[in-house]
C-alpha cells in the first residue's frame, strides 16, 4: 500500500535526476546509513516514480539489485573498501563476486559499472598496491561471463590525488601516486572505461580558506574584477567545479593518456554543519545544487573540452544520520527518510514564479524556534493571518514543521498588509523571496496558479510525525518544494546508455 501511495502521491521528484534526451544527465547517489532507510521496494519506487535513471551503489545489495530489476535504471553497483583487499588478492574471489552481485541479475537489473572502493588511494592507501589487481581481476571475470561490453570497471578518486587543481593546466597527480594512477589509466583506456571523480567545491572552498569567493563555489556569477582565469590558457572558469573537472583532464593528459573521459561519481552540498561549519545550510545547498542540476543539463564540457557533455551524480538521495563525523557529514541528503524534502529543487531551465509585487514572504530556515513560534502565533492572531490552511487535516499542514507553517502564515499577513505598511521581519525571522513557496495544491497568498506546475506535497504515508504542541515541530525542513515544468516533461521518457562517448562527465 505504501508503494502505491508513494508513486501516487509523489509527483515527479528530485527534478533533476533524469536524463536529457540527447545529452548529459543527473543521476543520485545511495547511502544506506541511514536510521529508518525505506525498503528497498519503496526507494525504486521513488526512483521509477520520478524517473530517475542513473543510481549509484556504495555496495551490492541484494535487495536492492533485485528491487531494481526489470526498472530500466542503470546502475553503478560498489564494491566496498573493506572487500578491495581480498578482491586484489585473488582472482577467483573477484570471480565469485562478478557472479553472485552482476551476472546473477542481468540483464533484468541494468547494472552498468562497478566501483571499485571509494576514494582507496586517499582513504585506504594501503590497499593501493591491488587496486589495480582488483580491477584486472574483475574485468576477466566479467569477459569470462560475456559481460565487459555492458559492464565497465573503474574507481572512484577524490580531488585529493591532485594537490594543486589551480590554475588547471598545470594540474597533476600526486607525484606519490604516479605508479598506481598510471596503471589505473592504462587500464581504463585498454578496457574503454572512464575516471570515476568524486567533485566537491564545497570542500575546496573550505580548504581554499577564502581564497576564492564562496559565489565561484556555488556556481555564482562573477563580477569582472573577480573572474577566475587561468594564466595559462586564459580559460575563464565559472565555478570551481568545471576547473576541478579540468584539473582532472589536464592531469590525465600530464601523464601522456588521451580520450578518457571523466564521470563525476559524487557532487554535492551540506545543508546542515555544526557551529564551526557556517557554509553548510539549507541556502547554500539549494543553490548549489539546483546549479549544478542547470550546469549538467546545459550539455557543454569544461573550458578545455566544451564539446564533452558532462554527467554527475549528486551525493546525495537520503541524509545518512548514522555516518561518523562531523554534523554536515549526516546532511548532504536532498531528502529525509520519511521522504519529506529537504529544499526544493528547479530544473535549470525553468523560471520560479513570482507575485504581482514580485515578493513573497517565508521563514529564515535558521531562525530560532522560539522567535518562530511568536512570529506564527502573532501572524495568526493579531497579524490576522488567514492560518486555516496549515491546521491539521487541512491543505498546507504537511509538512509539519514550524518553519513551513510559519512561511504560509507571514506571507499571508505580508500579502494582506503591504500595501498599508506591514512588513517581511517578524524579528528578524523572516525574508522574502521572489520564488513562490507554493507546493503541490497548497498555494500560498500571492501566488499565480498559471504558472505553477506541479510540484511534490509529502504524503501521510511518508510525512513527518506531528510534533508536541500546535505548531512545533522536530524536522529542520525547508518550506519550498519543487516545481516542475510542463513543458518539459517529455524529457523524462529518454534514456542514454551509458556509454563512454557521452560520459565526458563531469
Amino acid at each position: 500500500m505504501m508503494l502505491t501511495r508513494w508513486a501516487a502521491g509523489l509527483l515527479l521528484l528530485l527534478v533533476g535526476m533524469f536524463i536529457n534526451g540527447l545529452g548529459a544527465f543527473v543521476g543520485v547517489n545511495i547511502g544506506t546509513d541511514v536510521s529508518d532507510l525505506p525498503s528497498a521496494t519503496e526507494i525504486v519506487a521513488i526512483l521509477t516514480a520520478h524517473q530517475i535513471t542513473h543510481v549509484r551503489l556504495y555496495d551490492a545489495d541484494a535487495h536492492m539489485l533485485r528491487a531494481l530489476s526489470d526498472s530500466g535504471i542503470e546502475v553503478v553497483v560498489g564494491i566496498t573498501n573493506e572487500e578491495v583487499l581480498g578482491i586484489g588478492e585473488s582472482p577467483s574471489v573477484a570471480a565469485a563476486w562478478v557472479n553472485k552481485n552482476v551476472a546473477a541479475y542481468l540483464p533484468s537489473t541494468n547494472i552498468t559499472a562497478i566501483a571499485v572502493g571509494s576514494e582507496v588511494l586517499s582513504q585506504i592507501p594501503h590497499a593501493s598496491p591491488v587496486l589495480v589487481s582488483a580491477m584486472n581481476y574483475l574485468h576477466k571475470a566479467l569477459v569470462s561471463t560475456n559481460l565487459n561490453f555492458q559492464v565497465k570497471v573503474s574507481t572512484p578518486q577524490s580531488m585529493d590525488v591532485i594537490p594543486k587543481a589551480f590554475p588547471p593546466s598545470t594540474a597533476t597527480f600526486d607525484p606519490s601516486w604516479n605508479s598506481t594512477v598510471f596503471q589505473i589509466l592504462q587500464f581504463l583506456k585498454n578496457t574503454n572505461s572512464y575516471y570515476m571523480l568524486n567533485a566537491y567545491p564545497y570542500y575546496g572552498y573550505r580548504k581554499g580558506d577564502g581564497i576564492f569567493p564562496i559565489d565561484y563555489a556555488l556556481f555564482q556569477s562573477l563580477p569582472s574584477v573577480k573572474q577566475i582565469v587561468d594564466p595559462n590558457t586564459l580559460f575563464h572558469y565559472n565555478s570551481m567545479f568545471d576547473a576541478m573537472v579540468d584539473a582532472t583532464y589536464y592531469s590525465i593528459e600530464a601523464l601522456n593518456f588521451s580520450g578518457i573521459s571523466v564521470v563525476v561519481t559524487e557532487s554535492g552540498w551540506p545543508w546542515l554543519g555544526g557551529s564551526n561549519e557556517p557554509d553548510a545550510s539549507v541556502e547554500n545547498a539549494q543553490t548549489y545544487t539546483n546549479n549544478l542540476i542547470r550546469r549538467v543539463l546545459n550539455d557543454s564540457g569544461p573550458p578545455s573540452k566544451p564539446t564533452f557533455p558532462i554527467n554527475a551524480y549528486i551525493y546525495e538521495l537520503f541524509n545518512e544520520d548514522k555516518r561518523p563525523g562531523p554534523i554536515s557529514e549526516k546532511n548532504w541528503g536532498v531528502l529525509f527518510a520519511n521522504g519529506s524534502t529537504v529544499y526544493p529543487l528547479t530544473l535549470g531551465t525553468s523560471t520560479p514564479t513570482v507575485n504581482s509585487s514580485g515578493l513573497f514572504c517565508v521563514a529564515k530556515t535558521d531562525s530560532d524556534s522560539d522567535k518562530l513560534e511568536d512570529g506564527l502565533n502573532w501572524a495568526c492572531g493579531q497579524g490576522q493571518a488567514d492560518c486555516t490552511p496549515i491546521q491539521k487535516g487541512h491543505v498546507c499542514y504537511l509538512p509539519d514543521t514550524l518553519v513551513n507553517h510559519a512561511s504560509y502564515a507571514y506571507n499571508d499577513y505580508y500579502q494582506r498588509m503591504q500595501s498599508i505598511g506591514g512588513t517581511c521581519d517578524f524579528d528578524g525571522t523572516a525574508k522574502t523571496t521572489t520564488v513562490d513557496p507554493s507546493y503541490g495544491s497548497c498555494k500560498f497568498s500571492g501566488s499565480s496558479n498559471s504558472s505553477t506546475i506541479g510540484g511534490l506535497t509529502p504524503i501521510s504515508a511518508i510525512a513527518p510525525s506531528s510534533a508536541v504542541g500546535g505548531w512545533s515541530s522536530n524536522l529542520k525542513v525547508s518550506q519550498l518544494q519543487y516545481l516542475i515544468p510542463a513543458a518539459l516533461l517529455t524529457l523524462l521518457c529518454f534514456d542514454l546508455r551509458f556509454h563512454p562517448d557521452y560520459i565526458h562527465a563531469v
